[in-house]
């Protein structure tokens, strides 16, 4: 995509005259193409991972093995964007954050990129951890791009900022996918390598356009924070390494020993940091008041997550072999389905977004509460609509490509209801002191989500075949109900919240 920068005029020095990014200060630029190259590798990365897990040239696991991997991935990179928000905020400060985080990126694809399973899986690891510093950074640093929240360009900025994010997402499967598939698995990892390349390099290019702001270390730590922090990382890394060495050299180390307790650490984290923030002292009564409203949202996000991120898993791995992959007898590769939904939300985010402005000027804007709610009946009216092609398939039939695109574009709907108004009551909702600290537990969702994904797929626990009618069914029927439950306690929730609404 062209970088559009444009010059205002041509007297240097005169106000007006800097170069620009469609009228937005010339950091944005860096920042689009970063994260639009990251999302690439990202996205593209994702949209291979469940089907070489289960293919005779790949990992050759079954389903359930591979959507527990696939979870627990996902759930990591969430929960990794709070200890890369602690990183930028007390160690590196965001630029240099960011920075390291697209060189560990990098190097976890190009792990992956190499044809032997023990660095396939270091490969995974160093993405999320690369994605998890990443995540938590850049957005902030759009942020500093600005004159605070008065700017006028503010929301235009993070408008641009967010088309970057789909760009990247919806042309890497069409890419990456392509060349997984249908040349060879480790070059479509190779490729993401490059992308991550490409925007680590004009990163570091355009770095020198970023705000002063970036470069800021907030609350640095102490000589005596950094050892002691230094000490107790070392301590838990060597009693990680001493117990994995026993297990492993007492031959009774299998996968399971790594993604069980990542799962429970995905499902115990968020209890943790909610319960910390409930205890708080510091907290007066309104703002106690309002944690325990957001606890609501919390827990019907995390059932949305659930369901929603099986659309990299469930449904893909189901497609793979129980569908017919062509539009008018024109075959495509498996990966393509993870192109519709950024394609949609490109398509539909301005429409959601007029609409709401539209009803409010007549005062009809549903409540945060009904539109959180309306999203969770919706996403599980696409796994009702799932069991169509389910059924279809059971019959011995291959279910048309389009039952699945409807799937997709009924998530995205839901993705476009609940999401955003959970970003912004995120923001509203927040403690003073636990103001910059609460995103991350907004993605803290994400990661109870994809971890009760982890846990009732993998054969060594719940064993659950996610794509067998009955159990898609329960799931629908668990969203559905939770939407209504949500609505139905909207006035004590509502009560809960004070004055946010």
């Amino acid at each position: 995509m062209a970088s559009s920068l444009t010059k205002d005029s041509v007297h240097p020095g005169t106000p007006g005259s800097e170069k620009t990014f469609f009228g937005h200060p010339r950091g944005l630029a860096t920042l689009f193409m970063t994260e639009m190259w990251e999302r690439f590798s990202y996205y593209g990365m994702r949209a291979l991972l469940p089907l070489y897990l289960v293919a005779p040239s790949g990992l050759n696991l079954g389903m359930g093995s591979a959507t527990a991997i696939y979870s627990v991935y996902v759930s990591l990179v969430y929960l990794l964007a709070l200890p890369g928000g602690w990183v930028a905020d007390r160690f590196l400060g965001p630029r240099k954050t960011v920075a390291v985080s697209g060189l560990i990126i990098m190097l976890g694809h190009l792990c992956l990129a190499l044809p032997a399973a023990a660095t396939f899986f270091v490969g995974l690891g160093l993405v999320a951890i690369g994605s998890g510093l990443l995540k938590a950074n850049i957005s902030t640093m759009v942020g500093h791009l600005y004159k605070g929240p008065e700017d006028p360009r503010r929301d235009g900025g993070f408008t641009l900022f967010y088309i970057g994010i789909n760009l990247g997402a919806f042309a890497a499967p069409l890419i990456i996918g392509t060349v997984g598939e249908n040349v060879d698995w480790h070059f479509g990892f190779a490729l993401a390598a490059l992308g991550m390349a490409l925007g680590l390099a004009q990163y570091l290019l355009g770095s020198r356009h970023l705000s002063e702001k970036s470069d800021v270390v907030p609350t640095p730590l102490s000589a005596q924070e950094k050892a002691a922090t230094l000490r107790k990382g070392l301590i838990w890394l060597a009693v990680a390494a001493v117990f994995y060495a026993a297990v492993g050299f007492s031959g009774h180390f299998t996968l399971n020993w790594a993604l069980i307790p990542l799962t429970l650490i995905g499902l115990i984290v968020p209890i943790l940091v909610i319960g910390r923030i409930l205890r708080d002292k510091d907290l007066d009564g309104a703002e106690r008041s309002q944690v325990r409203a957001y606890v609501w949202f919390f827990v019907a996000a995390a059932i949305f997550w659930m369901i929603y991120d099986q659309g990299g898993s469930t449904l893909s791995l189901f497609a793979e072999g129980k569908a017919d992959n062509s539009v008018l007898g024109w075959e495509f590769p498996v990966s393509w389905y993870q192109s519709v939904n950024p394609v949609m939300i490109m398509a539909l985010a301005p429409v959601f977004a007029w609409l709401w402005l539209w009803l409010n000027r007549r005062g009809k804007e549903p409540s945060t509460i009904v539109k959180f709610s309306s999203g969770l009946v919706l996403i599980g009216a696409s796994f009702f609509l799932f069991l169509a092609p389910l059924s279809i398939s059971e019959g011995g039939h291959k279910a048309a490509a389009m039952w699945l695109v409807a799937v997709y574009f009924v998530q995205t709907v839901a993705e476009l209801t609940l999401s955003p108004v959970g970003l912004s009551v995120t923001t509203k909702m927040a403690p003073r002191k636990y103001a910059s600290q609460m995103m991350g537990v907004w993605f803290l969702a994400v990661t109870a989500g994809d971890s009760i994904t982890a846990l009732v797929s993998n054969p060594a626990v719940g064993g659950v075949d996610l794509d067998r009618t009955g159990f898609v069914a329960m799931e629908a029927a668990l969203a559905a109900l939770a939407g209504a439950a949500v609505w139905m306690y909207r006035r004590k929730v509502n009560s809960l919240m004070g004055d946010v609404h």
